[in-house]
């Protein structure tokens, strides 16, 4: 588990970094995660960049918030990060970092090995989704481990009060994190005809959450004609691989929405399908809620017995 910062930096995050979008009353034993849709861009950032806001912002994950907004009223909390995944990525270990970029040695407990790291996408991001380098200038580590503590920690800490609170009173929890994929460079359709994907659903294949999760999701989605993979090429990241944990009652599942369902990714303008989608994904949420609601006992916390 990342390490939980001081309550000052918590305190400090709220309302600046992250936003803790709580539900009016908890009902649902479900937890709504928008990692990737900031667009707050510290005036320091962009200056320490040679790419102008609008390519910086090519690596967002935009308005998946917004997309998933209704969850509060159904009764289901979301937290969602107000600095953007090009400043920091908190859908990623703490310190995922490319030695190239720093000005020094990197100390040794750092992975500077991941794929992720080696495509230019660690914690602190190299590229953006243009794969144009983000800064003109070496970073310090002292970089880094203010950014963990303005931002990667009090996410997380968010992430896990609002999971472990549905926990305690559902005896489970389910956590979705929601995300926005690229239209181009995915793979065909399941039946191979050259339609567009949607959706990808991506639950580690099968290890960080119960089937019935990922199940319902999947039909209620294709129900209302969207055409959904699983798993390819997205199987989910850090916080499916970091939170999933279906034994001890808490199951997660990644979402990648495709942007061409609603907005232009040039322009990044909203599409006229935009409140459709919303609409679309209210009702999935609710069809999600619902369901495990059902299977309660099946997502709980397995306690193994003393006999």
């Amino acid at each position: 588990m990342p390490i939980p910062g001081p309550d000052h930096e918590f305190e400090a995050a709220l309302g600046r970094a992250i936003e803790l979008v709580d539900a009016p009353d908890l009902r649902l034993p479900v937890v709504f995660a928008s990692p990737h849709s900031g667009c707050s861009y510290p005036a320091s950032f962009i200056a320490s960049s040679p790419l102008d806001l609008s390519a910086l912002r090519k690596s967002e994950d935009c308005y998946v918030d917004e997309l998933f907004a209704d969850v509060t009223e159904l009764g289901a909390p979301m937290v969602r990060a107000l600095l953007p995944r090009a400043y920091l990525d908190v859908n990623r270990e703490p310190y995922e970092l490319d030695p190239d970029m720093f000005d020094g040695p990197l100390p040794p407990f750092v992975n500077s090995s991941s794929a992720r790291v080696a495509a230019g996408l660690g914690t602190v991001a190299r590229i953006v989704a243009t794969r144009r380098e983000i800064y003109r200038h070496k970073l310090t580590f002292a970089d880094v481990e203010h950014r963990l503590a303005e931002f990667y920690r009090p996410y997380h800490r968010a992430l896990r009060m609002m999971i472990n609170r549905a926990r305690d009173k559902f005896g489970f929890c389910v956590l979705v994190d929601c995300h926005s994929m690229p239209s181009s460079g995915l793979p065909l359709d399941a039946d191979s005809s050259p339609q567009r994907v949607d959706v990808v659903l991506g639950d580690r294949s099968g290890l960080s959450c119960h089937p019935l999760i990922t199940d319902v999701i999947d039909e209620s989605l294709r129900s209302m004609g969207y055409r959904v993979l699983r798993n390819n090429p997205y199987a989910g990241g850090f916080t499916t691989q970091h939170y999933g944990d279906p034994a001890n009652g808490v199951h997660t599942v990644q979402i990648e929405i495709n942007r061409a369902l609603y907005m232009d990714e040039a322009t990044l303008q909203r599409r006229a399908g935009f409140a459709k989608l919303r609409a679309d994904l209210r009702m999935g949420a609710q069809a999600l809620a619902d369901a495990a609601l059902e299977a309660a006992r099946a997502l709980r916390y397995q306690r193994l017995s003393a006999e």
